[in-house]
This record gives C-alpha cells, structure tokens and sequence, in this order.
C-alpha cells in the first residue's frame, strides 16, 4: 500500500498499482514496476549450465597448469576463466543438458610460441614419453620447457609436470601411477619460454591405453 505524504497532489512512498513513490535527496518520483523475471530455468539457460558445470568439473584438477597455460588471456579475467571460456566455446560435446569433454579439443596452454614440427608420445617403462624435434623455430629457443597434462579418463584423476625437460632435450618423460595400469590417459603437452612471457598452443598427443598390472 502506497501513503501520500503532502497531500494528494504530493508525493508518496510505496506500491500503488503498477507504479512505486518514493524519494531521493528529498525529491518525490515515481517509477514503474519492474517486468516480472521471466523464468531463469529456460532450457537455454540450462543447455549453458550444464556445459558450465561439465567444463568446470573437468578443469578443476590441472588448475595450476592452466594458471601457466592461459596467462596471456588473463588481461581481464584470471587465466582460469580464460581457460573455461576457450573449453565451454570449442570443447564440449553433446546436447539438451547431456554434454561431455571433447578431449581432442581440450587445450592446456594458447599462444603465439611456436611449436616443435615433430611431436610423439608413447608409452615406456612406467612413464609416458614425449619426444619433439629440438630445433627451435622463429621465436622459439632452445631453454623454451615443456608442461604436460596426463589425464585419467578411466579413473578421473590426472598427474601435472609444468617443469618439464627444455626444448633443447627433445624428450621429457612423465611417470604415472601404478594403480593406473589397465586405464586410459588423454595426454597433452605445451610450451613455456623460459622467462614465462611466451606460451605455445598446446598439443593433443592422443589417447593411451596403459597395460594391464
């Protein structure tokens, strides 16, 4: 209920109708109600939450190589956002509220640091291998060092090496666990120059089945 303060040709404070008196700097005005909130739960709306929290699940457990991955598109919003942004827009598959990782997508640095021209993992002796052309191209150097990601996609686990071998070695090596035997790993790799200012695009080196224990 609205109440008339200086009479009727006054002003008034409260609700009456479709319009709300009220007073500011002790100037009587009235506004119109705001439109009722349509629903927040539209299926759009859902589509992108769900996405959000399939992304954000995802990200959460190699946090500190994103923090390097993504640092350059953190002028403004941290690396994290950045990074979920990249994932949400080009590395989710699915529909109607069903949505999964694309890992083939997935990237865990971007940047303009350019990349060895050959690349190659495998498995070796409780380790995944990651092998590259050491010659350094345009603004790369030979003290450019490698981050890795192993990602258990079996067990929803991964193991992160942001101190990895420099380009120069050719070859960095990152240990897995033993209770990994018999799962699957999504394997990535990106490179860092070595005073941090320039990061590469990352590489997707594909898919390993570990043997059995």
């Amino acid at each position: 209920m609205g109440t008339i303060k200086k009479g009727i040709l006054g002003g008034f404070s409260g609700k009456v109708g479709s319009v709300v008196g009220a007073s500011w700097k002790s100037i009587d005005y009235i506004r119109s109600l705001p439109a009722s909130v349509r629903n927040p739960r539209t299926p759009a709306q859902v589509n992108q939450r769900s996405k959000f929290a399939t992304v954000i699940k995802f990200l959460t457990k190699f946090t500190p190589i994103l923090n390097i991955g993504f640092r350059n598109f953190a002028n403004n919003q941290t690396a994290i956002n950045a990074a979920m942004s990249y994932h949400i827009h080009n590395a989710v598959i699915g529909q109607d509220g069903e949505y999964e990782i694309d890992y083939e997508k997935v990237m865990i640095s971007r940047g303009p640091l350019y990349k060895p021209l050959l690349c190659e993992a495998m498995i070796d002796n409780g380790e995944i291998a990651i092998g590259w052309d050491p010659k350094p191209l345009a603004n790369g150097s030979s003290d450019d060092y490698a981050i890795v990601l192993l990602y258990n996609k079996t067990k929803d686990e991964v193991i992160v090496d942001v101190n990895g071998e420099t380009r120069s070695r050719g070859y960095t090596g990152v240990d897995f666990h033993d209770h990994w035997l018999g799962d699957e790993l999504e394997v990535y790799i990106g490179f860092v120059s070595d005073d941090g200012k320039l990061i590469s695009d990352s590489m997707y080196m594909g898919c390993f089945k570990l043997p059995d224990a």
